[in-house]
């Protein structure tokens, strides 16, 4: 039976064989790309859905900015939070995707703008708004950014868009970093308000919740560091400033009038102790407020050194984990779009409001600032070099907002159009006139 089996099997033809094992390999070849190519798509999706977790934890992450602040929201607020923001905008999106059909000589733009597109982060990512656990804006307002524009717009808004305009009375001597227990002070003033309600003040970034409250959604304003520090040299040298002093406290003593007259060009050449602007300072003494990143940093004292990186890095650090948005005098547009997107309860309507209202261009105007040379400026960004870094990161973060929204209408909005290039200027007539 056995030799009969041999014999059967040894009269196979040699070709059958050989066809046999061809089709075996071809089909294991087959099998073996067809696999490569679902492994190399699974991984894809699986980046992908990592990308999405951890964009979601990093947005329910209640990791404080220090160790005494805690969180009050919980993570179903945070998600519900999380899915207005989506909605309002339209946050869900289709990547490009590379295909084996693009030209060789576009292959490496196709690379390029998928890897572009994949830095840029989603809206929710950048929008601390779903962060905040009451319905209340807080705006510690920078000097000579604009911020009376921008009391004015709010007071506006709050009509509009229905919700309350508070801020601080005018003092004889405004105080800006706070003693812990008048940060508690202040903190309860302002959670006191029903929301939803807006609170304006000078004053450095305060942590509401290491004292018990809920965060509120905290915006500001920033200008270019050598800029504002003119602004403020000749803001309070301006006659009507001590006119409207006066009034408020007719004990007031007037000024040297040699001080008056003393121009900042001569300030800054001479040597002058109230133009050096000496790194390391901690008292300004004159209360010339050349510190902007102190009114993101806080009220501690690493944040009083001028122009210290410990300062810097910190004020960084709360932009990023705290406020909604930080706009930028010099790019008006721009923060008025992103302030809207991201903040549309009060901000509902900014951008055209703003630029209808006649009477902001004669708010706080000094005709006295005469021009100062780009000299003179290059002499004094010398030693506001940290600064100028903190100026720089929050315009970057304000573009990246804007980016992340992915909205085509944007930069249309934003220039390129005639009515954008008349607001442009009268932006710019503005800015010389602060």
């Amino acid at each position: 039976m056995d030799h009969l089996f041999r014999q059967r099997r040894l009269s196979l033809p040699k070709r059958t064989s050989e066809l046999v094992a061809f089709v075996a390999v071809s089909c294991t070849l087959f099998l073996f790309l067809h696999t490569r190519d679902l492994s190399t798509k699974l991984r894809r999706m699986q980046g992908r859905l990592n990308d999405d977790v951890t964009a979601f934890n990093h947005l329910t992450d209640k990791s404080p900015t220090d160790h005494t602040e805690h969180a009050h929201a919980s993570a179903q607020e945070y998600k519900e939070a999380l899915d207005a923001i989506r909605r309002h905008t339209g946050a869900e999106r289709s990547k490009p995707q590379r295909t084996l059909e693009a030209e060789p000589e576009d292959s490496q733009q196709v690379i390029d703008e998928y890897t572009d597109e994949l830095l840029v982060p989603e809206p929710w990512e950048l929008n601390n708004t779903a962060r905040a656990g009451m319905e209340l804006l807080f705006f510690n307002r920078v000097p000579k950014v604009g911020s009376q524009t921008f009391m004015e717009l709010l007071r506006r808004l709050s009509i509009r868009n229905q919700f309350g305009f508070h801020r601080d009375a005018v003092q004889r001597v405004e105080t800006i970093r706070l003693a812990p227990a008048d940060q508690q002070m202040l903190v309860s003033v302002v959670a006191a308000h029903p929301p939803p309600a807006a609170y304006i003040k000078h004053v450095c970034y305060t942590n509401f919740t290491r004292f018990g409250y809920p965060s509120p959604i905290y915006v500001n304003v920033v200008r270019d560091p050598v800029e504002r520090v003119i602004s403020w040299y000749y803001y309070v040298r301006a006659p009507w400033y001590y006119v409207e002093r006066k009034r408020a406290f007719p004990d007031l003593p007037l000024p040297d009038p040699a001080w008056l007259k003393k121009d900042f060009e001569t300030c800054v050449l001479s040597g002058d102790r109230e133009c050096r602007y000496i790194e390391g300072e901690t008292h300004e003494g004159i209360g010339d407020h050349r510190r902007q990143t102190l009114f993101f940093c806080g009220h501690e004292p690493q944040c009083t050194p001028f122009n210290s990186d410990a300062a810097l890095q910190r004020a960084k650090r709360v932009v990023e984990q705290q406020y909604a948005v930080v706009g930028v005098l010099e790019d008006m547009n721009a923060t008025l779009l992103a302030l809207e997107r991201y903040v549309p309860k009060f901000f509902s309507g900014a951008l055209q409001m703003y630029w209808e209202l006649n009477t902001f261009n004669r708010i706080n105007r000094n005709a006295f600032k005469p021009p100062v040379s780009e000299a003179v400026k290059q002499i004094v960004r010398a030693n506001f070099t940290r600064e100028i870094e903190f100026y720089e990161f929050c315009r970057q973060r304000l573009h990246m907002q804007l980016r992340a929204l992915r909205d085509p209408a944007l930069p249309a909005l934003m220039s390129g159009s005639s009515q954008a290039s008349v607001r442009r200027r009268r932006a710019h007539k503005t800015l010389r006139t602060l």
